[in-house]
């Protein structure tokens, strides 16, 4: 126990506490195992006896609570007291949750010796720190303790338990002087974990000259506290850096000791993971330790060889083995680049969430794309989150091309800051304190986007064959990957050398095709004259694309908009009069907008794309866009935005469509609501949370997805299909071959075919070494000749997983 209170107060000594309060919450963390003094806990240890009545964690709530009377000098009241008890006693993951009678069979259980034992320790222990005190601290500063303690004492519990660090000695020393010793240890603990934090450097961070928001974020006035700042321009501005320059002179201030950046996607997530790592380096004094944290996060390339570099290079961030070792702890690093999903996690009821918000608590909280988390179950649960992080102390930054007036004043007043009442377009915009909009107009630019009307796919076809023809770099962004499939195969028949990406290739295969998607539309990009990329939504954001010509299906204004940014993208590397097209044009393939006779207008020509958005959304975006005629990027974006998303007057939709209307902002409602009903109770305690598995609390709805991990065959027996690739692949372990074989697809698709039943021996042999949850979720398809896995089911490495129609 006082291993572990080492370990708090040296992780305490970063915090902005003053000397009673670190004392009084490094008390409180070494009382977090008193349960185990209690006689079912021995008996498990000596009998092996299954613990009676509740776990000994559950009994450290209770033995604190029932010697209250030797902790009233820390102050506070009894409610208040109780509820750091719950917050120490909690920390595996979720509170106690026994009551009344519970409680009592469980302290009768623990025996009087253990009442009196406890009497002692807590007498022994307080001694230790004879100036603790809570007695500066009010109730809401006591109820932000509640969710933050618990997230301190297991990160503490974790790094004290570890042998290694804390070899068990007999108790031949008085109680200070073991604790002496202990702080020793703690103090190289910590630094082993990679729990220590480098302070923040004023080092110049990038040779170029600022843009203008780059340069708005390193002059503007910065307000005393936490606080929540918008960085609102177009796409391909150089938001990333704006808001590093920024987050750089926030934690100069006080405001912050680390970044978690988090974006919509893992594909994202290993974006900004690539672009940071250097930055970050010249942010603080000495090299922090950096983590990527998604479910997926070891199967990227660059994050093993962050982990791999920093044991031959101590000059650049790297990750301890103990950091990398759990996803939980990733957050704890002191810089953070994960999907939002990792922070959202730290707001809903599941399993510890507190160290999440613990870990999230020190950091400068950077949400990317944030206009992308704008539907309504996320933007709720995104609130929660900025308001968690501000009652922490935290600050945040959000980043966004395309954010909606309405979402933005409701995001700054979750924070608890005055709303930017500004609708200038670029803002860089502190909530509450200082907006600059004096941006001049870009120079050198694209200039606007003439958007035209396509009526079908056979018009897109005909233009994108013109087009690659004359030698241009051409992309047709689909909304549904078997729109994408069909479009890329019709290229091809006509001779169209033509590439194809979407979510619904196995990682492997996916990984590939993105990095032969870089390879000749990225920025230094070769080979890209007269080719095209078909894709899906896995265009608008995730890679660095750049394309002479854009065709998209009719989406959302936000997605259009997003889209619209990979075109004629790079005009340092690529001006216009090196263009094969004369001028950046956005052809749209959109239905007539006065032609709607019945519900299903938008299905007379996208297929199976015509069901991934909003009906009523989709039309008015048609009607505002082609109204309008282009896209004024940066200028005109807020109006267009406004006129599609925004909370005024809108465009009123033709009466066949309406109920579709309502049915979509019914559906907002209920997916709202269930936000609130999910995420955490703040002002009801850490007590009354349920610490349940994520599984239970999604972190974003949609419909259902299904795991599917092919296999190929080999020898007579079952290998994970991506082992396969063995040229680019030759170091990946077992567990990585099988998660890169991995592919999801609909499961309400996957119900409408028979899939391979998963008890035949060679299936049963690649399973063996799997645990329950693993088989349970994950369905194993070995693929046959010519791709086949079943009547209905197909897979191709070039194209993907293909549902085909059976007779």
């Amino acid at each position: 126990m006082l291993d572990v209170a080492a370990v708090a107060e040296r992780l305490l000594a970063f915090e902005r506490f003053t000397s009673p309060v670190r004392d009084a919450l490094a008390l409180l963390v070494a009382l977090h195992d008193l349960g185990k003094i209690g006689e079912p806990f021995r008996a498990m240890l000596l009998h092996g006896a299954p613990q009676q009545h509740g776990r000994h964690w559950e009994a450290t709530e209770r033995l604190l609570q029932h010697h209250d009377a030797l902790l009233q000098h820390l102050g506070g009241t009894w409610s208040t007291r109780w509820s750091l008890y719950t917050a120490v006693a909690g920390h595996h993951g979720r509170p106690p949750s026994r009551e009344g009678r519970q409680y009592d069979m469980l302290m009768h259980a623990c025996g009087a010796q253990a009442l009196d034992d406890g009497k002692a320790l807590i007498q022994a222990f307080a001694a230790l720190w004879p100036n603790a005190s809570l007695a500066d601290l009010d109730k809401h500063q006591f109820l932000a303790l509640s969710w933050w303690l618990p997230g301190l004492t297991a990160a503490a519990d974790w790094v004290g338990s570890n042998p290694e660090w804390f070899i068990p000695q007999l108790p031949d020393l008085p109680l200070p002087e073991y604790f002496e010793r202990a702080r020793g240890l703690a103090y190289e603990a910590v630094q082993r974990a990679g729990l220590d934090a480098s302070k923040a450097s004023s080092a110049r961070l990038f040779e170029f000259s600022p843009r203008p928001m780059q340069a708005a974020c390193a002059e503007i006035d910065l307000p005393d506290g936490p606080m929540l700042a918008f960085i609102e321009d177009e796409t391909g501005a150089g938001k990333t850096e704006a808001a590093l320059l920024l987050a750089q002179r926030m934690m100069l201030a006080g405001k912050g000791r680390g970044i978690f950046f988090a974006l919509p996607t893992m594909a994202t997530a290993n974006a900004m993971f690539c672009r940071a790592r250097d930055v970050v380096a010249r942010m603080f004094q000495s090299p922090p330790n950096l983590t990527l944290a998604h479910g997926r996060a070891p199967l990227s390339p660059d994050w093993r060889e962050l982990r791999e570099h920093r044991a031959t290079q101590e000059d650049t961030p790297g990750c301890t083995d103990w950091l990398a070792d759990n996803r939980r702890r990733a957050l704890l690093a002191q810089v953070g680049v994960g999907t939002i999903d990792q922070a959202l996690l730290s707001v809903l009821p599941t399993r510890y969430a507190t160290l999440r918000h613990y870990g999230l608590s020190s950091k400068i909280l950077i949400v990317d794309e944030v206009h992308e988390m704008g539907e309504a179950y996320m933007a709720e649960e995104l609130k929660a989150l900025l308001a968690a992080h501000r009652a922490a102390g935290g600050s945040a930054i959000l980043l966004t091309a395309t954010l909606p007036l309405g979402l933005r004043a409701a995001l700054a007043q979750a924070y608890g800051a005055a709303a930017p009442t500004e609708p200038a377009y670029p803002a860089l915009s502190i909530a509450g304190g200082s907006v600059r909009h004096d941006f001049p107009p870009p120079q050198g630019g694209r200039g606007p986007v003439a958007v035209q009307r396509l009526p079908d796919a056979d018009a897109a076809i005909a233009l994108l064959i013109e087009k690659a023809a004359q030698g241009a770099a051409c992309v047709w962004v689909r909304n549904a990957v078997d729109d994408a499939i069909a479009a890329v195969q019709a290229l091809r028949a006509q001779g169209v050398e033509a590439d194809l990406l979407h979510a619904r290739f196995a990682l492997c295969d996916r990984l590939r095709q993105e990095s032969a998607a870089l390879g000749h539309f990225g920025k230094e990009g070769k080979e890209r004259t007269g080719r095209v990329l078909v894709g899906t939504q896995v265009l608008e954001s995730s890679l660095d694309l750049d394309f002479d010509v854009m065709v998209s299906d009719l989406a959302p204004m936000a997605a259009l908009v997003q889209r619209a940014g990979r075109l004629w993208r790079h005009m340092a590397l690529r001006p216009a009069a090196g263009r094969p097209v004369p001028a950046p044009v956005l052809h749209v393939v959109s239905p007539d907008l006065d032609a709607v006779n019945d519900p299903r207008w938008l299905h007379q020509v996208l297929e199976k794309g015509a069901y991934v958005y909003p009906l009523d959304v989709q039309w008015r975006t048609a009607r505002v866009l082609f109204d309008v005629g282009q896209i004024d990027a940066p200028a005109g974006l807020r109006a267009l935005i406004e006129a599609v998303h925004g909370t005024g007057e809108l465009v009123t939709v033709p009466e066949p469509i309406q109920k579709a209307e309502l049915q979509r902002i019914g559906s907002e409602l209920a997916n709202a609501n269930q936000a609130l009903n999910n995420v955490v109770d703040w002002q009801a305690g850490y007590r009354k949370s349920q610490g349940l598995n994520d599984i239970d609390y999604p972190t974003r709805l949609g419909p259902e997805q299904r795991t599917l991990m092919l296999a190929r065959w080999q020898d007579g027996a079952l290998l994970p299909w991506a082992s396969g690739d063995a040229a680019t692949l030759a170091d990946a372990t077992r567990a990585e071959l099988e998660a890169l074989s991995e592919v999801r697809a609909s499961d309400a698709r996957l119900k409408g075919v028979q899939l391979p039943v998963q008890d035949t021996p060679a299936i049963q042999a690649l399973t063996q070494d799997w645990p329950d949850w693993k088989r349970n979720s994950v369905t194993i398809c070995p693929v046959g000749e010519h791709g086949a896995i079943c009547a209905g089911l197909r897979y191709d490495a070039e194209t993907g997983l293909l549902f085909e129609a059976t007779t």
